[in-house]
């Protein structure tokens, strides 16, 4: 199959209209199961070490669970804020929506029980796999104009034993997703000058 320009510039939009949400961005709407499909059939898609596929996702609805996740966000965040105590931007960030967003998705990584092609010297490759999937997922997502927002501020192994993740499994990613009320022309934190922009040349070098 070949595309054409205007399908590269497509993509290239999603690309760059992609954003992280936060809880004050999502609305009660909810998303119909054969879109919710494929987000996650994009996801399935994604490019593994081995053709291993070693990702399952963990979909959170029960909101008893979800407030049980967002005590542990709660705990971890107030850790986070005495890290950055000295910066003044820190307390008024909206970090998370895991209670706010229409689900909440587990990602996780299978261990294999066998060696993998292309994973015999690389054991990491296994999980960057996963996180192909992911940026899969956030993309497609995107281009239902549906926000996606990952959550990194939960310890692994809490969020094991809240969600009763056996040991078989790794936790790579938290996310929320449901659709926003906007999705920002410009990344928060860059607006916010959190941190700056890196242009294409700052992160490309040449051997010769």
């Amino acid at each position: 199959m070949n595309f054409t320009l205007q399908n590269a510039q497509a993509l290239q939009a999603i690309i760059s209209a992609r954003r992280d949400v936060r809880g004050n961005r999502y609305i009660n709407k909810a998303i119909a199961p054969e879109v919710l499909d494929a987000i996650l059939h994009a996801a399935n898609c994604a490019p593994s070490v081995g053709f291993s596929q070693p990702w399952e996702f963990m979909i959170i609805d029960d909101m008893e669970l979800r407030e049980k996740v967002y005590k542990e966000f709660e705990k971890e965040n107030g850790k986070a804020k005495k890290i950055f105590q000295d910066n003044t931007l820190y307390p008024a960030l909206k970090l998370e929506g895991i209670i706010e967003a229409a689900y909440n998705i587990a990602v996780l990584y299978k261990k294999p029980t066998k060696a993998i092609l292309g994973q015999t010297t690389q054991k990491k490759v296994g999980e960057y796999s996963v996180v192909c999937a992911i940026q899969n997922l956030w993309l497609m997502a995107r281009a239902y104009n549906i926000g996606v927002g990952w959550v990194s501020i939960l310890k692994p192994k809490k969020m094991k034993k809240i969600l009763n993740i056996s040991s078989e499994y790794k936790l790579i990613a938290y996310l929320t997703i449901g659709y926003v009320d906007e999705f920002l022309e410009v990344p928060e934190l860059l607006t916010l000058n959190w941190e700056t922009k890196k242009e294409l040349t700052d992160v490309i070098s040449t051997r010769k």
